[in-house]
């Protein structure tokens, strides 16, 4: 990806519905071409927008962490088989006391239970199953940028940039039925235009554009501009399992949040209690990570860091080792997917 590429998901990652037109000024070059650019990009499985449902909805619905041991030799069949159910909405193989982690969502710590415990757990070849059950999601991926863009193309981006909620701390409700319509049906392309939305949902375009901006600008939804990471030099994700005490829980977590290398922080039940998604150019990133953590945080302990050997699928779309996109599972809890 040469630095236009980066600029432009740079750019989207901070307004992924922008219009061409509207990022034309801050990248320097004209609609057309960045048309062009994201057509390739999305076609190659380079770069892509999806939409989910926003930290603000783990009180109505559950999120989760799924370790799962497998028999030597069939991770790579039990990981294919999971990713292709759309409840585990991201599949890592991984170093450690596991060889897959499984991130999940459901209606309900139940329907979670049943998933594990009935699916995952009489898959053949499954040895064991450990699960995280999270209660509050400090931050997520849709936050974290590649920070491509110059300080004046930010501000230019921020400038012209409609409601979007990015606040961690929003308490706007549940999501409608209308909205989570919406938002699934942008999970496959969250650039869908408005006309094409309202012809494949049976709703008219004011509908669809009102619960649009509702549930973005309230976070009750998030869009999110993904990219495929070892060609941006990300070459090495892992996960910090930590043991926090509690009153610290919610200070350490934030801190977690705006350091540069973190896409997700999340507080579990559990020895560790506190898990961050981590991010870095090699394996000594990691490592150093670790370092700056356990010396601003003595209190804390490290229970473990994992490395992420391959992603299976992200967000709803499988990949291949670069992290390109090249298949995608809808993300729809509601419907049955025995």
């Amino acid at each position: 990806m040469d630095e236009l590429d980066l600029a432009l998901v740079n750019a989207l990652q901070h307004d992924p519905r922008a219009p061409w037109s509207r990022l034309a000024r801050p990248l320097g070059v004209d609609a057309a071409t960045l048309s062009r650019r994201w057509a390739r990009l999305s076609a190659a499985g380079e770069a892509w927008v999806t939409c989910y449902a926003g930290p603000s909805q783990v009180p109505y619905a559950a999120f989760a962490l799924v370790e799962v041991g497998c028999v030597p030799g069939e991770h790579e069949r039990i990981a294919a088989r999971i990713a292709r159910d759309p409840l585990s909405i991201s599949v890592e193989q991984t170093t450690g006391n596991r060889d897959l982690l499984l991130t999940v969502s459901g209606l309900s710590v139940a329907h979670i239970g049943t998933y594990v415990l009935e699916r995952i757990g009489k898959i053949d070849g499954v040895t064991f199953t450990r699960t995280h059950l999270c209660h509050r999601l400090y931050t997520e991926g849709s936050r974290w940028r590649l920070d491509s863009l110059s300080q004046d193309q930010r501000r230019d981006l921020m400038g012209h940039r409609g409601g979007r909620g990015d606040g961690p701390d929003h308490e706007p409700g549940k999501l409608r039925d209308d909205e989570v319509n919406v938002m699934v049906a942008l999970g496959a392309d969250g650039r869908r235009s408005v006309a094409s939305l309202a012809a494949g949902l049976g709703m008219s375009e004011a509908r669809v554009r009102r619960a649009l901006t509702g549930m973005i600008s309230s976070a009750r939804a998030v869009l999110r501009c993904e990219v495929a990471h070892r060609l941006t030099g990300w070459n090495v994700t892992g996960m910090l399992w930590l043991d926090v005490p509690p009153a610290r829980r919610d200070d350490v977590a934030t801190v977690l949040s705006g350091m540069r290398e973190v896409r997700l922080v999340c507080s579990v039940f559990g020895r560790a209690n506190l898990m961050a998604n981590i991010w870095g150019h090699g394996l000594e990133d990691l490592a150093a990570f670790q370092t700056r953590i356990a010396a601003r945080f003595p209190e804390i302990g490290i229970v473990e860091q994992s490395v992420t050997l391959k992603w299976v699928k992200r967000m709803g779309r499988l990949v291949d080792e670069q992290g390109r996109s090249i298949g995608q599972v809808t993300m729809d809890i509601r419907g049955n997917h025995a």
